[in-house]
């Protein structure tokens, strides 16, 4: 296998399974599962996830409302959109595109997510499940994560050290926990952690998602390790690049994720696997 694994071509893999479940949904006469996107304002930054949700949606099939909302809308207006989705039947999956303006208060509005609908696993009800090793949906970026390194064979990760760039409660603190699940010796870096090169250089799994660009260079990757880059920056000529140098670590590294093509497709497709799982919860109860 290839040192490089490209996550668009596993993503694309499970994108084709999930098509076929709604070909045979729709031959059935059933409703589709739908997935809402809620944006508030008009970030540039998130704009490029948004037509990447909506175009993966549109390629298998699956149903989809982007529900775009003015800046200035208010917190209690926020929630009653919200309110208005939990009780739609029609819906099956609801997300909240981030970042949300100064003056909203983003808990409150995540956890006004019905929790079987909360496909991007945030509400604290999921959190705790996914803490405890219930089945629950799991936060979509670290899920592709543990995916990748299921599909290269580092399922259970008994006696393998795993080392964490980032803290943050989308992926660092999410990741620990799924990789702790997997018996894994589990180390958290953040901007208080003493010599994190030195940190890193121990790890047999090192996950990069502090959003610096190209900081990761080859004295910070142990000889043999995987290295997965879930960076997204721009270097100082505008070239879109991950938190890892490659072109210093792949001699180094036995596996290593891209930017692009490595975790971000991964994310979109099991923001999809969520929104299915969520549909047939749905229709379960439905009866």
């Amino acid at each position: 296998m290839d040192k490089i694994i490209y996550g668009d071509v596993i993503a694309q893999n499970i994108k084709d399974s999930i098509k076929a479940r709604i070909d045979t949904i729709k031959e059935k006469g059933q409703r589709l599962p739908k997935l809402v996107v809620v944006v508030v304002g008009s970030k540039v930054a998130s704009q490029s996830y948004i037509r990447g949700k909506e175009k993966a949606c549109q390629a298998i099939g699956m149903e989809n409302d982007l529900i775009q909302l003015d800046d200035a809308i208010t917190q209690q207006e926020l929630l009653r959109v919200i309110q208005q989705l939990n009780h739609d039947h029609t819906v099956d999956g609801i997300l909240i595109q981030m970042p949300l303006p100064k003056h909203i208060q983003e808990n409150e509005i995540l956890f006004a997510i019905d929790p079987n609908k909360d496909v991007d696993g945030f509400h604290p009800f999921n959190v705790g499940k996914m803490m405890i090793q219930e089945k629950t949906f799991i936060p979509c970026t670290p899920k592709g994560i543990m995916t990748i390194l299921k599909h290269i064979g580092y399922e259970d990760l008994s006696g393998l050290r795993a080392v964490i760039l980032g803290r943050s409660n989308v992926v660092g603190r999410p990741v620990s926990q799924l990789l702790l699940n997997q018996h894994a010796t589990v180390t958290v870096c953040h901007t208080r952690t003493e010599d994190v090169a030195k940190e890193a250089a121990n790890a047999d799994i090192l996950i990069a998602a502090a959003g610096q660009p190209r900081m990761v260079k080859a004295d910070w990757v142990k000889n043999g390790a995987v290295v997965i880059d879930v960076g997204v920056n721009r270097d100082e000529c505008g070239k879109l690049c991950g938190d890892v140098d490659l072109d210093e670590v792949i001699a180094k590294c036995r596996y290593i994720t891209p930017v692009p093509k490595g975790v971000g497709p991964m994310t979109i497709a099991m923001l999809l696997e969520n929104t299915l799982e969520a549909y047939d919860l749905h229709m379960e109860k439905e009866g």
